[in-house]
C-alpha cells in the first residue's frame, strides 16, 4: 500500500514528481485541490478545510495506491491527515527561494504573493525531506529508493 502526500511551495515541482512517483509506483495520483468543494474553488467564499480534511481521508479509504500532490501543511494538518489515514506518507519537496522563483516566474502571473508558512517534517513524523536539486528521475529515484526501502 502507498498512500502518500507529495507537498511543497508553489514551484517545486509538486504535481510532477506526484505524478512520476505514482507512475512508478503503480499508484493513483490525485491533485489535492481537486479534493476543495466546488464552491470552495470559487475566489468569493470562504475555503472549507474540514471538507478538505475529509474529502482526503475518503480518498485514501478509497484508494489502497493513492499519491495526492498538495501545497505545503503545517504540523497541525499533517496531525490531520495522520489521524483519519494512520499509514500515510509525507514526502516535502524543497527547493531554493532562487530555484522556485525562477520556476514561477515561467508559468505563473508575475504579482509576488506572501510565501506559506511551512513547518518542516519532523523527526517524529513518517515521512521525508527532498531537495529539488535534479532532474525529475533522479528526484523520483530517491524518494522511491527511501519508501521501497531501497528495492525501488
Amino acid at each position: 500500500m502507498s498512500r502518500i502526500v507529495v507537498m511543497g511551495p508553489a514551484g517545486t515541482g509538486v504535481t510532477l514528481v506526484a505524478a512520476s512517483l505514482a507512475a512508478r509506483l503503480r499508484a493513483r495520483v490525485l491533485d489535492g485541490d481537486e479534493l476543495y468543494p466546488p464552491v470552495s474553488r470559487r475566489r468569493t467564499v470562504a475555503v472549507d478545510r474540514d471538507a478538505w480534511f475529509r474529502a482526503m481521508s475518503m480518498a485514501f479509504a478509497r484508494d489502497a495506491d493513492l499519491v495526492v500532490a498538495c501545497r505545503p501543511l503545517v504540523r497541525a494538518d499533517r496531525d490531520l491527515v495522520r489521524a483519519r489515514t494512520a499509514d500515510v506518507v509525507f514526502v516535502e519537496l524543497v527547493a531554493g527561494t532562487a530555484t522556485a522563483v525562477a520556476r514561477r516566474s515561467r508559468w505563473r502571473r508575475t504579482e509576488v504573493a506572501a510565501p506559506p508558512r511551512v513547518d518542516p517534517l519532523a523527526a517524529d513524523e513518517r515521512g521525508l525531506r527532498v531537495a529539488d536539486d535534479a532532474d525529475l528521475e533522479s528526484i523520483v529515484d530517491r524518494i522511491a529508493t527511501v519508501l521501497t526501502g531501497g528495492a525501488g
